[in-house]
């Protein structure tokens, strides 16, 4: 892990991992676990934010940014706010389980 990163910063990166029906099945045939991260994250940061909080090693990160949605209402337009994802792949043998609430 680089040194070189702020640690409140690292401990910020990552808002939440994504459960849904196509991250669970990314996970299985991927060996990838997909989080929504900052909107300025960094690739370097998120590797060195998913190493130092799950102790897991990582080999590679893609990040996608997703464009917020625009839902009316009776009270108009409304927008959804943007979204940045991260596609964190681990090396071979290493696991992140969230049923059990932390690093496997």
């Amino acid at each position: 892990m680089s040194k070189n990163f702020n640690q409140e910063r690292l401990l910020q990166v990552l808002v939440a991992p994504q459960i849904s029906e196509k991250a669970t099945y990314i996970a299985d045939k991927n060996e990838q676990v997909v989080f929504i991260v900052i909107p300025d994250a960094t690739k370097p940061e998120v590797k060195a934010a998913v190493e130092l909080l799950f102790k897991v090693e990582v080999k590679s990160v893609q990040i996608a940014n997703l464009k917020g949605k625009t839902k009316r209402s009776a009270r108009g337009a409304g927008r959804r706010s943007d979204v940045k994802k991260a596609f964190v792949c681990l090396k071979p043998g290493q696991e992140i389980n969230f049923a059990e609430g932390g690093a496997a």
